[in-house]
């Protein structure tokens, strides 16, 4: 891997940990609400675990395991 292609996986990886932080707070906020959009929260929430899959799947591609 060329360090342009790791620069720009780990902008990618702070954008995506930004978003996926950004959607825990909006989902916070929505279940404080008297009446909270269940469906809406469910949304956020499934996108909030795909951005986690990818950030792993970047952690991965930056720090890959090492068999011994």
């Amino acid at each position: 891997m060329t360090e342009q292609e790791e620069l720009e996986l780990r902008e990618t990886l702070a954008k995506l940990k930004e978003e996926h932080r950004d959607l825990d707070h909006a989902i916070y906020a929505l279940e404080a609400l008297p009446l909270p959009d269940h469906l809406q929260i469910k949304r956020l929430k499934k996108k909030k675990l795909q951005l986690r899959d990818r950030i792993q799947e970047i952690e991965d591609i930056l720090l890959p395991d090492i068999i011994a």
